[in-house]
């Protein structure tokens, strides 16, 4: 969603693709060399902040604790890149929060309202919000949200040692309930409550239009580069949308919650996948897990993988 906005207004030209991140937050290090478009395709090399374990301890210690934007940035800002720009790929939710600054700054409003004038409210989307750092709460009634292990240990691969993935097989260890965490650190990389009715009328726009217009959702969906094949399909990223084979969409993640949509512009099939597990005892992202199921029926051959972090 945070991409979609901030294409929107690249065709608007109050922003540019090719742009250099420092135009806009001279605060990014090498920031003269990282461009829009490398922000939003994971390719500006910028760590990925919800890796840093001290971070991962702090959601631990305190799930409550209220994040703000420029806290999440220094904790990136602290470490050095993964590589040059535009050299390689690595999913970082840093590109998307300085993406989110961005669209606050050029369109003088809150990034909630942001989503709610220009995509909410044309798509018609009612159940679905991106809630303030003081008010992130799931509105009810909503399921409760279960992890294995703690965030620190979910940076590890795999999560849980052989013998708690065995414990969990055999149901003597169970997940914890971790509903009432405070996804404020996610907010533009992924903070957005919904649904599954809202998830399929934003996934079939996303991929068959009606939010850019013709040239930059062409543009958009030229913009995907192949990163793996398991099985003979394609995984792909490009400008904040993922090519799961036939179908293009997105995944994310917070602790309690999975979730998978894409949408295939050929046969017009649309999945939507919603699970009340962050990651499964082994580490794999459940609604992923049975995206690739369906797509096996559907299609007879699934993508494995996905180019989206734990996190």
């Amino acid at each position: 969603m945070t991409g979609t906005v901030l294409l929107q207004l690249v065709q608007e030209g109050r922003i540019g693709l090719d742009d250099p991140v420092s135009k806009y937050r001279p605060d990014v290090p090498d920031g003269d060399g990282i461009t829009i478009a490398e922000l939003l395709n994971m390719r500006s090399g910028l760590y990925n902040y919800s890796e840093d374990e001290r971070f991962n301890a702090k959601l631990d210690s305190d799930p409550r604790y209220v994040w703000k934007p420029d806290e999440l940035l220094a904790i990136a800002y602290a470490q050095p890149p993964y590589f040059p720009p535009g050299s390689d790929f690595h999913y970082s939710n840093t590109n998307l929060v300085l993406a989110g600054l961005i669209i606050e700054q050029l369109t003088g409003m809150p990034l909630a309202d942001a989503f709610q004038q220009r995509i909410f409210g044309p798509l018609g989307i009612r159940e679905t919000l991106l809630p303030g750092p003081s008010d992130a709460g799931i509105a009810a009634p909503h399921p409760q949200g279960y992890m294995f292990g703690t965030n620190v240990s979910t940076l590890a691969d795999p999560a849980l040692p052989a013998a708690e993935q065995a414990a969990a097989a055999q149901g003597s260890l169970l997940p914890r309930d971790v509903t009432d965490g405070n996804p404020s650190w996610a907010w533009a990389a992924g903070g957005a409550i919904s649904t599954a009715d809202d998830l399929t009328r934003y996934a079939t726009a996303l991929v068959d239009g009606g939010l850019l217009d013709p040239a930059m959702q062409q543009t958009r969906m030229n913009s995907i580069q192949p990163l793996s094949a398991a099985g003979g399909t394609e995984i792909g990223y490009g400008l904040s949308i993922v090519k799961f084979g036939p179908l293009y969409g997105h995944d994310g993640q917070l602790p309690g919650f999975n979730s998978f949509m894409a949408h295939d512009p050929v046969r017009k099939d649309t999945v939507i996948v919603l699970t009340t597990l962050f990651a499964g005892p082994d580490g794999r992202q459940p609604a992923n897990v049975m995206a690739m199921a369906i797509m096996q029926a559907l299609y007879g051959q699934p993508a494995s993988a996905s180019p989206s972090p734990t996190r």
